[in-house]
């Protein structure tokens, strides 16, 4: 067989293969069929059903056959700009609001759309590069690390800016907290002080907020309130809602930015045309976060933070660096401080400590390197979602919220995920 790549295709995507949370999803599935018993913290999908009135609502919907406007049903982008100037304190008008086949997509044509730099924090979401690269744009990283609780500071992205030692180059920055990988958010006072250097380099900040009401206390913050003349708020329906396979994505636009939401408005009609039309009528009762989603939202916080509690405590007893999570579901481990013992066995590098440890523990994780660590670093990022979330939620339900889970309720209703972590923190400690 020929494996040569065509000269035909595109230089941008050559080399490239699947993303990686896909393809340790496949791979996953593979074993499976296999028989073998892996513990899958590979995709960060949420293990928690979609609420029962929103998927009555799809039924409801069922019928709705025609195309939809580009942008997004009329009454469903009131809906998101109520729901995001209600919870979020932003300013927001259906006008400024467009709806997409996942926040993904919609990161995507808006990449197509702005001409100019990508500033990404490092660590970031597997997908932001590779869209750069296919499109064409050139990135630059803003590092941090476990002592900044990897985070950027204001200190990092004035340096990165300065560096570049171009003030009117057009940038976007892409900032995603409560974040995937680490699960690490910025307080108030830090988005405070990010927004002053946006606002001083003119940066347009796209603040991907897709995990924002998944934040353990319900205290989410968008950097939105503090640079609203310059932010673009993302979220969605796959996360919070827990309906990642039904593809809705949202942004929503400052009145200074209406001309890039009507770009994407532009490139989407040339592509996508609009999103499925019984979602999106669907979707209008999911952002109407009445009493019952409200419910679904706090259990489904608490579950999520007691079970980072218990897992955190097992890693970091093996000596694993990890900080405790303040939103969605996933860990940023660090193995640095067990580096000569890993050496002796031949690790070094993190996509060789994930590859050892899912041959050798049945532990799926992707490696740092996935989200734009360095690839001799011994990081990776864990997403403790294989656990059966209706289970989860029906067990919770029966304790008051305003009462503390008890102590045994993670063994009780999540223990593959408790049976990952103690694999992982036991395969650490051999030698």
């Amino acid at each position: 067989m020929n494996n040569k790549v065509p000269v035909s295709l595109n230089l941008n995507v050559r080399g490239m293969g699947l993303s990686a949370t896909l393809a340790i999803k496949e791979r996953c599935r593979a074993l499976a069929a296999e028989g073998k018993n892996v513990i899958d913290f590979g995709l960060g999908q949420s293990p928690f059903p979609v609420p029962d009135p929103v998927v009555e609502a799809l039924r409801v919907a069922a019928p709705e056959k025609d195309y939809l406007p580009v942008k997004g049903l009329p009454s469903l982008r009131e809906t998101i700009a109520d729901f995001h100037r209600k919870t979020d304190k932003v300013e927001a008008t259906a006008d400024n609001v467009i709806v997409g086949p996942g926040s993904k997509e919609l990161m995507f044509i808006l990449q197509i759309a702005f001409y100019g730099e990508i500033i990404l924090p490092s660590p970031c979401w597997v997908s932001y590069i590779p869209q750069s690269r296919i499109i064409g744009r050139n990135h630059h990283l803003v590092n941090s690390s476990y002592e900044t609780r990897w985070k950027i500071t204001p200190e990092s992205l004035r340096a990165m800016i300065d560096e570049v030692n171009d003030d009117d180059r057009p940038r976007l920055l892409i900032l995603n907290y409560p974040s995937n990988p680490t699960g690490l958010t910025y307080t108030e006072p830090e988005l405070k002080e990010l927004a002053e250097v946006a606002r001083k380099y003119r940066l347009i900040v796209l603040s991907d907020e897709i995990y924002g009401q998944l934040h353990h206390e319900g205290n989410h913050i968008s950097i939105g309130r503090y640079y609203p003349e310059g932010t673009i708020v993302s979220s969605g329906l796959s996360k919070w809602c827990g309906a990642g396979g039904w593809r809705l994505g949202t942004f929503v636009f400052p009145p200074d930015l209406r001309w890039l939401c009507d770009a994407m408005a532009a490139i989407a009609s040339e592509t996508y045309t609009s999103v499925c039309a019984p979602i999106q009528y669907a979707a209008i009762h999911a952002f109407r976060t009445d009493v019952f989603i409200e419910r679904y939202l706090w259990h489904a916080r608490r579950i999520l933070a007691a079970l980072a509690e218990c897992s955190v405590a097992t890693l970091t007893d093996a000596g694993i660096r990890v900080p405790m999570p303040e939103g969605g579901f996933y860990l940023f481990l660090d193995f640095s401080q067990l580096r000569e013992r890993l050496e002796r066995r031949g690790i070094t590098t993190g996509p060789r400590l994930c590859q050892a440890l899912l041959n050798e523990a049945g532990v799926a994780i992707l490696p740092g390197s996935s989200f734009a660590r360095q690839t001799n670093e011994l990081t990776a990022r864990l997403s403790y979602v294989d656990f059966d979330g209706a289970r989860a939620l029906s067990a919770s339900e029966t304790i008051p919220l305003d009462e503390p889970l008890p102590a045994d309720f993670c063994a009780h209703n999540c223990d593959r995920v408790l049976d990952g972590m103690r694999r992982i923190a036991e395969w650490a400690q051999r030698d």
